[in-house]
């Protein structure tokens, strides 16, 4: 911690300087608002000044306001920017000077100082009329001129408007304020009473002043017409109505017809009387003019009475009288509402039981409904109306005049449906049309609705999707359907069943819907994967519907890769591979890919084979036998491979299979035909197809050279010599050679199958294959060989290649295998290839193979 002595506190505090404002002058907009003064107009809110100061130490300030007890707060400022705002709307005629109280603080010092802001005078004030009220009495025939006012500063006083109707009637005189009527107009007591003019007075201050603000006072003069005796009397309130009801009284009133003189200001008496149309039935009071029934309503003959009451004056001129005609009508009195009955008498509740769904425009006739009014006329007419569900039945009638039989027809016959409603409830109602009192009343509607078996079994979906893996045992199962039905009891109540080509294999629970494979069910995914059916629903009564099962037999691994061809032996060319194939006959990838090895070979650097093709070739390295002498001292060239099919399901399944491949550098043929028939030994199609083409190229050529010389001899103009073409008949020998070229013999054993007659010797194996060297003369097409056979049917049994090593003899072979006599072929060229190697190997001196 760091102390100071005293001293050098006590020279701080002496360094220390109070802040100031500055004084910048009367019309400064900022310093310590002293000589500030403001126009009592000035807004509320608006930025009037900015108190500035500094800080001899420059150290930041803050700045205040404040005021006297009592006095009212006029500004605000911030205390950092020093801004003053108007906070109170000025008032030059009630405060004329503002005292505050300014601050300047540094934090440590503070100065304050008492200014005065002067309000001046703006040009708000109104004139004002004096002597107010103005009411000036005028008789209806007299004139009016009257002095509105005297007041100082006004130059200009005007008849602004009227109040009423008849402002037009006066006239003010703009400089001196006398208001007077204009020339040729005359008040009238009868028709207006009292007059109301509206004056205007505006000041010339502003011009004076050099301002554009003018201000105006108003005033309103109220001119009171006195009343002259030259007016008959008159009835108001015309036309006159009466009503006698069923229960008024004998010297009961039904109205009153009021005349008053047409002289209001001063009235004469008045007299009423009944000139006609009274019948003995009604009379008038002479001085109230009260018209009173002197008979029971039960006595009167008419249902209108038409009375011509007159007025007079007897005070004034005979001529002062009117006359005013009264209708009286005999009516009912509307003291009943309309009320509903059943059978038995008045009843407010009705009841019906009735089945779902009935006829649209039936009539429930089960309910007996009556309702009646026991009004008369326009009184008892009302409207009848159901109220509750809509649109489901309607009322006949719909108006009623007194009573009716009440019917209600069916409407909608879909929505009464037993699934939806039990009991359907409405209230019918009944109000009446004309009457000021709307009596009404109303009746509750039960209908208790019973079920019938109107709705079909409906499936949740309308197809269904499952899976079963082939392995599942019988009696699985598959899928659960559901079909509900909305009816009640048996009717409700749902069968299941299926039927179609692909339900053979499944069985379906009546009543719950689960569908499950038949107990001796075998699934099998390669034989068919797919099945499709219908499952129906069905009620007691026969009421079904459909839905389709679409079940997937999922594929299990469950299938070993087969070789699907004897490989024993292969022989392989140098620079050319063998080719090994297993099928796994699982119905689904990845269970029937198959993926090959070489699990043993002896030595192991000398063969790779392709994973997924199978092919076998040697490794690139080893271009010559030579090579592979020196790999060996083994000079037999025949290897023996243990190969692998492998599938990738899981679990996989593999077979293994001994394969003896025969290594040469020979070839049986030079020349391009007899590689491609080497080449395509084993696709004969595809050599036959070549053929063909080459024999179809063959005949064009010649159609087109024949085609050339026709013409050329045609267009030739040279006149040829007579010659005699001897065309030589070949010898049935020579034409038999030719055909037998290429002619399949029936062998007396497989290897004689693919021997050439003219040039058997130039056949040589080369990758196990057959090339037949191509004579000059392209032979005729053989017929195809029957399409191999890829997965063996049921009676037939299936070749597989044994997975324990040693054993290369298949215990089954395919029968179209044997058909195609490919092993008998292949074991004929073999055969061959060893017959010339044995040559070879005498006359290099090795021993034989």
């Amino acid at each position: 911690m760091t102390c100071f002595s005293l001293a050098s506190v006590l020279i701080a505090v002496q360094a220390n300087y109070a802040p100031y404002f500055f004084d910048n002058g009367a019309r400064s907009t900022n310093g310590n608002m002293a000589l500030l003064s403001l126009s009592e107009d000035t807004p509320v809110g608006a930025h009037v000044y900015t108190l500035n100061g500094t800080d001899p130490e420059g150290d930041p300030v803050t700045y205040g306001l404040t005021y006297e007890a009592g006095s009212r707060r006029y500004f605000s400022v911030d205390g950092s920017l020093g801004n003053v705002t108007l906070i109170e709307e000025l008032d030059r005629e009630k405060e004329d000077e503002i005292e505050v109280i300014v601050s300047i603080s540094d934090g440590l010092s503070t100065v304050s100082e008492k200014v005065r802001i002067l309000v001046t005078d703006a040009n708000d004030e109104s004139p004002e009329f004096i002597n107010t009220p103005y009411i000036v009495q005028v008789p209806e025939v007299g004139k009016v001129s009257f002095e509105v006012s005297r007041c100082g500063g006004l130059t200009h006083i005007l008849l602004l408007w009227g109040l009423n109707i008849h402002a037009n009637k006066f006239t003010i005189d703009r400089h001196s304020g006398v208001l007077r009527i204009k020339s040729g107009v005359t008040l009238d007591y009868e028709k207006s009473r009292t007059h109301f003019v509206v004056a205007v007075a505006k000041d010339g201050g502003g011009k004076l002043r050099g301002d554009n603000k003018v201000f105006s006072a108003t005033t309103t003069v109220t001119v009171n017409v006195e009343d002259v005796q030259d007016t008959p009397p008159m009835f108001i309130g015309t036309p006159y109505y009466g009503y006698v009801y069923e229960d008024t009284l004998a010297g009961s009133e039904v109205l009153t017809v009021v005349a008053l003189d047409g002289d209001r200001g001063k009235p004469n008496s008045i007299h009423y009387c009944i000139v006609n149309g009274s019948e003995g039935s009604f009379e008038i009071s002479n001085t109230t003019g009260a018209i009173s029934v002197i008979k029971s309503p039960n006595q009167l003959k008419k249902e209108v009475y038409e009375l011509r009451v007159q007025v007079l004056s007897p005070e004034g001129d005979i001529s002062a009288y009117a006359f005013a005609t009264v209708t009286i009508r005999v009516v009912d009195l509307n003291n009943h509402p309309p009320t509903f009955h059943g059978e038995s008498g008045p009843q407010n509740r009705f009841e019906l039981t009735m089945y779902e769904h009935p006829p649209e425009g039936e009539i429930l006739r089960g309910l007996k409904i009556t309702v009646n009014d026991s009004d008369q006329g326009a009184n008892a007419k009302f409207n009848l109306r159901l109220v509750g569900p809509g649109g489901i039945f309607r009322v006949v009638p719909q108006t009623v005049l007194n009573e009716a039989q009440v019917t209600i027809i069916v409407e909608n016959s879909a929505a009464i449906d037993y699934e939806k409603y039990k009991v359907l409830t409405f209230k019918l109602l009944a109000i009446e049309v004309n009457t000021p009192e709307k009596f009404s009343s109303t009746a509750d509607v039960a209908i208790r609705l019973l079920d019938t078996n109107d709705n079909v079994p409906k499936f949740s979906s309308d197809y269904y999707i499952a899976r079963i893996p082939e392995n599942s045992p019988g009696g699985s199962n598959v899928v659960a359907v559901t079909a509900t039905d909305p009816d009640s009891g048996l009717w409700g109540e749902v069968k299941y069943s299926i039927y179609g080509t692909g339900a053979d294999l499944f069985l379906i629970h009546p009543s719950t819907g689960i569908i499950y494979t038949q107990p001796w069910a075998v699934l099998d995914a390669e034989v068919n994967s797919k099945y499709n059916f219908y499952v129906k629903a069905e009620d007691t009564d026969g009421k079904y519907s459909l839905a389709e099962v679409f079940i997937t037999v999922l594929d299990v691994n469950d299938h070993s890769p087969e070789f699907n061809e004897n490989i024993q032996e292969k022989t392989m060319i140098i620079g050319s591979p063998v080719k090994i194939e297993a099928i796994d006959q699982d119905a689904e990838e990845p269970n029937n890919i198959v993926d090959y090895s070489i699990m043993q070979a002896d030595p192991a650097n000398v063969f790779d084979i392709d994973q997924s093709t199978g092919e076998i070739k040697l490794k690139s390295y080893i271009r010559s036998l030579d090579i592979i002498h020196n790999i060996t001292k083994n000079k037999d060239c025949i290897w023996s491979l243990v190969v692998q099919a492998k599938d990738r399901g899981s679990p996989s399944f593999s077979t293994t299979a001994v394969l003896k491949i025969d290594i040469t550098e020979e070839t049986l043929h030079k020349g391009p035909m007899a590689a491609f028939l080497m080449q395509t030994k084993d696709n004969p199609m595809k050599a036959l197809g070549v053929l063909a083409g080459v024999m179809g190229i063959m005949v064009l050529i010649t159609i087109m050279i024949s085609t050339a010389m026709f013409w050329r001899n045609k267009r030739s103009n040279k006149i040829m010599p007579v010659r005699r073409i001897i065309k030589k008949r070949q010898t049935q020998q020579s034409r038999t050679v030719r055909m037998e070229w290429l002619k399949f013999k029936r062998p007396s054993n497989a290897a004689e199958k693919f021997v050439v007659e003219d040039d058997a010797k130039s056949l040589q194996n080369e990758n196990s294959n057959n090339n037949v060297q191509a004579a000059p003369v392209p032979p005729a097409a053989p017929l195809p060989p029957p399409p191999p056979a890829l997965a063996a049917s049921g009676n037939t049994a299936v070749w597989r290649v044994p997975t324990v090593s040693g054993s290369l003899t298949p215990k089954f072979i395919n029968k179209q295998l044997k058909k195609r006599g490919h092993n008998s072929a292949h074991n004929a060229l073999v055969s061959e290839l060893k017959m010339k190697f044995e040559k070879r190997n005498a006359a290099m001196g090795e021993p034989h193979i």
